[in-house]
């Protein structure tokens, strides 16, 4: 099956098309940062988002363009929770029912804010069923439009309205460190990237626990893997998408991973230098940053959060870790 995959003008669509729903997030600063690296560093702060996630942008850009039909028969997603809330709310303000699939150890936080939304939700077992066949049995069975994480040219192309916005903010920016779970923010911020500044150097980073997306990188293919265990709920994907793999195959420079200490680190971070709750996932990009530290000297460095949605007490749990961690 031959698909049409997104372009930048897709993206400057979408970014009309969402503009009066969505927030032009922060880009924030660290002298502490910068001194670090020797570098400068742009931190895109996407948990200031609407519902604390980039994740918003994409939803209510599919869900924008939604005809009569699918608005009165409703939506349906699955995800573990960013995606879940942004569907949930842009479902919510446009007035349309939705369902989303959610596995039973998301983090209770998520789970309560979609439900908070007006979002009916499904819980399964994420290591023993199968979330995508559960959504699409149910969109068969009600008539619901499934809208995927970021497998979809709607999402991933609202998701890049995020580099977008940040190369408007910063100009002449050198390298571009993303999130990377199942591609739809790294994909759609690339193909924003890569026509702001062609030369930009951009990097995918994951956990090193589910680092399909560098394996796939690697093999010029799609690689499997199993539901990966990392703190990094945002990124517990097993494979890239139709959509969002040929994007990072033939725009990105690379992709990096990280352990989950090294997310702890970078929490604890952003909680005590810039005074931000980050989530771990949010955390990947500048913890790979210590990685590039030699490449990185002088350049101007864009660092997209991708959101700050966690569990208080277990977000407390996470930076006593790292006291115990420092020793």
């Amino acid at each position: 099956m031959t698909i049409s995959l997104p372009t930048y003008k897709d993206v400057e669509a979408a970014a009309g098309r969402i503009q009066p729903y969505v927030k032009k997030t922060p880009v924030y600063t660290s002298t502490t940062a910068n001194e670090m690296f020797s570098a400068e560093l742009f931190f895109k702060c996407e948990n200031f988002q609407r519902m604390g996630a980039f994740k918003f942008r994409g939803a209510m850009n599919a869900l924008l363009q939604f005809n009569d039909q699918q608005k009165a028969a409703g939506v349906i997603a699955y995800s573990s929770g960013n995606h879940a809330q942004a569907i949930a709310l842009a479902a919510k303000l446009l007035e349309i029912k939705a369902t989303i699939v959610m596995p039973e150890d998301a983090p209770e936080a998520k789970v309560d804010a979609t439900r908070s939304y007006g979002a009916d939700i499904i819980r399964y077992n994420r290591y023993q069923e199968d979330r995508r066949q559960i959504g699409q049995q149910l969109a068969e069975q009600y008539g619901y439009t499934l809208i995927p994480p970021y497998d979809h040219p709607q999402v991933l192309s609202g998701q890049g309205t995020t580099a977008k916005e940040l190369f408007e903010q910063v100009k002449g920016l050198d390298t571009l460190l993303v999130c990377l779970g199942g591609g739809g923010l790294l994909s759609g911020c690339a193909l924003a990237a890569r026509h702001f500044n062609p030369g930009c150097k951009i990097y995918g980073v994951e956990p090193e626990a589910g680092n399909d997306g560098q394996q796939s990188f690697q093999q010029g293919k799609i690689v499997r893997i199993e539901t990966p265990e990392t703190i990094a709920d945002g990124a517990q994907t097993q494979y890239l998408g139709d959509y969002t793999f040929p994007i990072i195959r033939d725009t990105v420079d690379d992709i990096l991973t990280v352990t989950d200490n090294q997310l702890i680190e970078a929490m604890a971070f952003f909680a005590e230098r810039m005074k931000m709750v980050v989530e771990p996932t949010g955390c990947l990009g500048f913890a790979a940053a210590h990685q590039l530290k030699p490449e990185l000297y002088g350049k101007r460095v864009g660092i997209i959060i991708s959101g700050g949605n966690v569990d208080l007490e277990r977000y407390a749990q996470l930076l006593l870790k790292n006291e115990d961690l420092k020793g």
